[in-house]
């Protein structure tokens, strides 16, 4: 790597450090510099951080005082001249100047301007300017610094007056986003699957406890209620019974006297739904006691009671690794109408087999198929709706099973989701 530029201010009275880090190098960034601002919030702690870089340095950050992020984004066709990057800048300046900030302006001969802004309560604005005339002001304080975040909503109240008195549109095309909340007691960002940043109105921490297999959450929704997240990933909240009813097919399956398994589902919301259309019997197979014990307790909206007891009177469920039960299973010849796949996106099994997701994924589909009957259904989720070559890649592995099959699929809103879902459902081929 090329060498890299670091600068670092400190401020008085419990604000921290901020640090600027500066490369020239092309492998870094395509505009040749990379900013990594870092806002820490614990002076006692200063010492600590010093000569460290990226990844202990952004460690350190996590367990600062939550801070606030808020951003304002000029878009290009609004201003004057795309070349008019210093005329903005003049523009903008006064702003911060009367709120008593320091400024530091970084220019770049064919890259335009970046100018930063540092306030004695440990507030700071970075406002970049392109020279293709966007303009992207960033704007930081922390949680309890009531005079910081009164001077940051003052700030970028004037500068879109500003950039609106500069623009030659009408309009403005100023575009002003929500704060966003980082080192926050309550973790309120989670990304879909397709990757994009969704915040959702978490309130309480209702349970967080770590299991031999994974990091258990419920976190409680205003408007989902309490949503059970495995190791990042949103599983499901007490909203979502339009996700229970979609992988057991859709309200269009009799499951009066009949058999079914179930891989995974520790929420027991399925086991709860299925218990109520009196099969003969269903066995749950969950990896994961902790879950279990957490979702009666705290989920009780999606299971039920049928988390109560490992047995009932057409139901039992076995903690266990799915992966030998369906092996002991399809030795024993033993076959089940349904078979519902409801195990985690991530494979948490501890069998060696489990070399890829892929490879775990078809391991299961093949046992799955041999433990169900000729005429059985195979019901799982698949992704989100936007993974088109996901779902390319699962319907191929449907194709490289021991015995030929026919599949459909669903797309289904689940609520808590934030994005459409689509359900496999996955039969034998009718023998000639």
């Amino acid at each position: 790597m090329e060498k890299v530029q670091i600068s670092e201010r400190s401020r008085q009275g419990g604000a921290g450090c901020l640090v600027l880090i500066q490369s020239d190098s092309l492998a870094w960034s395509q505009r040749r510099f990379v900013l990594i601002f870092t806002r820490l919030f614990f002076p006692s702690q200063e010492p600590a951080f010093r000569g460290l870089v990226g990844k202990s340095v952004l460690k350190l950050c996590l367990i600062g005082l939550p801070s606030e992020c808020f951003f304002l984004t000029i878009l290009p066709s609004s201003l004057c001249s795309p070349a008019d990057g210093e005329t903005i800048l003049k523009g903008l300046q006064s702003i911060f100047q009367e709120q008593g900030m320091a400024e530091s302006v970084h220019t770049w001969q064919d890259h335009g301007y970046l100018a930063t802004y540092t306030n004695k309560n440990g507030s700071f604005a970075n406002l970049r300017i392109y020279p293709h005339g966007l303009v992207l002001l960033d704007l930081q304080s922390y949680d309890g610094d009531a005079q910081g975040k009164e001077e940051i909503d003052s700030i970028l109240n004037k500068v879109e007056e500003r950039m609106k008195e500069l623009s030659q549109d009408s309009t403005g095309r100023v575009k002003r986003l929500p704060p966003i909340v980082r080192g926050g007691a309550i973790d309120r960002y989670w990304p879909t699957a397709d990757g994009r940043l969704v915040e959702y109105d978490i309130d309480e921490v209702v349970y967080d406890e770590d299991s031999p297999y994974q990091n258990i959450k419920i976190l409680h929704s205003k408007q989902f209620g309490n949503i059970l997240i495995l190791s990042g990933d949103v599983n499901l909240a007490e909203s979502d019974l339009a996700y229970t009813r979609a992988i057991m097919g859709s309200g269009k399956e009799d499951y009066t006297g009949k058999d079914v398994l179930i891989l995974g589902g520790g929420d027991g919301g399925i086991l709860c739904e299925i218990v109520k259309l009196k099969p003969k019997m269903v066995t749950m197979v969950e990896i994961d006691q902790m879950v279990i014990d957490g979702c009666k307790k705290y989920m009780r909206k999606t299971c039920g009671d049928v988390l109560d007891n490992l047995k009932g009177d057409c139901y039992q469920v076995l903690i266990e690794d799915c992966i030998p039960v369906l092996k002991r299973y399809a030795k024993e010849g033993r076959e089940f109408d349904y078979v519902i796949n409801d195990l985690t996106a991530v494979p948490i099994s501890t069998s060696p087999e489990e070399d890829s997701t892929w490879e775990f994924l078809r391991l299961i589909l093949d046992l799955s198929m041999k433990v169900l009957k000729q005429d059985g259904k195979y019901f799982t989720q698949g992704n989100c709706v936007n993974l088109t070559e996901a779902l390319s890649l699962y319907e191929e592995q449907l194709g490289h099973l021991y015995c030929p099959v026919e599949f459909s699929k669903e797309i289904v809103c689940v609520p808590s989701y934030l994005e459409l879902w689509v359900f496999y459902t996955v039969w034998k081929k009718a023998k000639p």
